[in-house]
């Protein structure tokens, strides 16, 4: 399976905010949607993703103050890309290798959704367990 069909099934909403919010507003945000991570837009491009491990890391090491500081010092910068045309079995191998929850998905520069291990974790089960019906059905036949 792709990165492609995950996306078609799941959607591509992604939420985001601006490297210049606070990690308050952050935190806010990420309660508010329930969901793990935000993408980093700035100009329309992405600058960065922040997950809530982010945010914990960052009061752990600076107290509370490190929530009226900016988004953009603490976000991870160096932000791992996925494909839609890249599988899902690759992509839970790089995630699993690199420790990385949520990877933005692009092509030609433009941001088309998210994925997080979940997801992929989701659409493999489903297709195993598609995969061992489709088994059962044809040797009972």
């Amino acid at each position: 399976m792709l990165v492609s069909q995950v996306l078609a099934a799941k959607g591509d909403v992604v939420f985001s905010l601006s490297p210049h919010e606070t990690l308050e507003a952050a935190a806010s945000m990420l309660f508010a949607r329930g969901v793990g991570s935000l993408v980093v837009l700035e100009s329309g491009k992405v600058a960065g993703i922040l997950s809530e491990r982010d945010v914990v890391r960052a009061v752990a090491q600076q107290g509370a103050g490190a929530l009226k500081q900016a988004v953009s010092g603490f976000m991870t910068r160096d932000v791992i890309f996925a494909r839609p045309s890249e599988k899902v079995d690759d992509l839970l191998s790089q995630m699993t290798d690199r420790r990385i929850r949520h990877l933005p998905v692009c092509a030609e520069g433009r941001l088309l959704g998210l994925v997080s291990i979940g997801d992929l974790v989701k659409t493999k089960i489903a297709e195993t367990e598609a995969e061992a019906e489709h088994l059962r059905a044809y040797i009972a036949s």
